[in-house]
């Protein structure tokens, strides 16, 4: 037993807000409680981050530890030919691996070495949100390692809480028909956002949406579940996080706090004894060279990220002193029709956020999934008679070029700093330090940024 390789669990769930719990009222059904019971029993990063707030490049920067434009997956694309893959090096180590779910999502195929490709977005398996069926394929991955003799890493991906939410209009649209759910939030168990007006067809939809997570994390419950009937939960390092933001306006699909924040939660046999969370600040780049570092296995070079394993038992508070995030472009869907080229990047360290929105000149018009479903219609709606919501329809579809928040005061980026007198050297602060990382990642924005922001805001200056 003592010479047994640990295995590796990787469970996501798609679209899911960092901080659904604010969304509902104090007394109402309990949101997540098989994700209170992994986070009681583990380890907590409480100010992490994924790198990109778009489901695909997401995930394909989890796998690979490096940022979006030095992976090849800007957007929903492969990731380029030669990248190690964290499936692909475990499956070179004697690894039996496994991807349930989202598994289109993760490309090329042959890039990840999958032993198991398990496809749940079918009618059969309740479009990726049944929890039996997540409990059924994981006993199957974890019990054909087991009789092969071998350790494993199985990624295990919900589909929930991704739009169509739970009980909506559009999950007829989509799927013919209403999946079940255990459970069904009200409008009046809802606490609206401070991002969102607070409309009654805004808290039906964010009703939808609770729904929907607590679906999703009912499938979490299950694939725990699945892990202690193979008798293997006391020897799988086991990590839960979401993709990116919730499919609601100022959310997924952008570069801010409710786009890329995620619920890292993370459990390690022996190793959450004494600490059980760190304020440090860590990036989705982090999760491949932590897990190959706790494996003992060498970190291919040319990975952005480095290992979050100190925290665990160090008492170091620190990893980064700040941390990049960007944004390509959006998928091809209902709301988009194409691909569109939406570029933006961030640089937030423990308060402060700069935005660099490289499309924004006043007249193009950001557009993207969020916009399907009933919040930004009733914002549009409410736009024509109210003049503070109006101006955040307008914020959300032309931006300005610069945003900066203090987080600490305004975690829903309310308000936008980036004139204020008091903050300028704040401001050329962060624009220096996305500088630094676009020219060291090989950001293809890095001439764009110098010459229209560097030398002609500091010449302003």
């Amino acid at each position: 037993m003592e010479n047994r390789r640990l295995n590796v669990l990787l469970i996501t769930l798609d679209d899911m807000n960092y901080n659904s719990h604010d969304f509902l009222r104090d007394g109402a059904e309990s949101l997540t409680p098989n994700m209170d019971r992994l986070k009681k029993d583990g380890f907590v990063f409480q100010n992490a981050h994924v790198t990109i707030a778009l489901c695909q490049p997401s995930r394909s920067v989890l796998m690979t530890g490096r940022y979006p434009h030095r992976n090849g997956a800007r957007g929903f694309e492969r990731i380029s030919e030669g990248i190690p893959t964290l499936s692909g090096i475990l499956h070179a180590s004697g690894y039996y691996t496994g991807i349930v779910g989202k598994e289109t999502h993760i490309a090329p195929k042959e890039a990840f070495c999958w032993d198991a490709y398990i496809r749940t977005y079918t009618d059969e398996e309740g479009y990726g949100r049944d929890p039996e069926s997540y409990y059924k394929y994981t006993r199957r991955v974890v019990g054909t390692a087991r009789a092969n003799g071998q350790p494993f890493f199985l990624m295990a991906n919900s589909h929930d809480p991704h739009r169509p939410f739970a009980n909506s209009d559009d999950e007829i649209d989509f799927f013919g028909k209403h999946l079940p759910v255990s459970h069904m939030y009200r409008p009046e168990d809802v606490v609206v956002p401070a991002f969102l007006p607070d409309l009654p067809d805004v808290r039906l939809e964010i009703a939808q949406y609770l729904s929907s997570v607590r679906r999703g994390d009912e499938t979490v419950g299950r694939i725990l579940q699945a892990l202690e009937d193979e008798n293997a939960a006391d020897h799988t390092v086991i990590m839960l996080l979401s993709d990116n933001g919730m499919a609601l306006p100022f959310a997924k699909a952008n570069c801010y706090l409710n786009s890329t924040k995620s619920p890292y939660l993370f459990y390690w046999p022996g190793h959450c004894t004494s600490k059980h969370a760190t304020d440090a600040l860590v990036s989705a780049i982090d999760y491949l060279p932590t897990i190959l570092e706790i494996l003992g296995l060498p970190c291919p070079g040319g990975v952005d990220g480095k290992s979050m394993a100190h925290l665990f038992e160090s008492g170091q508070e620190t990893h980064y002193e700040d941390i990049y995030t960007s944004f390509f472009k959006t998928a091809k869907n209902q709301i988009t029709h194409a691909e569109l080229l939406l570029p933006m990047r961030c640089v937030q360290d423990n308060r402060y956020a700069y935005i660099y929105n490289a499309w924004s000149d006043g007249e193009t018009k950001y557009t993207t999934e969020s916009m399907s479903g009933l919040t930004y219609k009733a914002m549009e709606t409410a736009a024509l008679t109210d003049e503070t919501i109006a101006e955040r329809v307008r914020m959300y579809r032309l931006r300005v070029p610069e945003e900066l928040y203090d987080y600490k005061s305004d975690p829903h980026a309310l308000r936008n700093l980036i004139d204020e007198p008091g903050m300028l050297e704040i401001k050329q602060r962060l624009r220096g330090r996305m500088l630094e990382y676009m020219q060291r990642s090989g950001d293809e924005l890095f001439a764009r940024f110098a010459d229209q922001i560097i030398k002609t805001g500091c010449a302003a200056e």
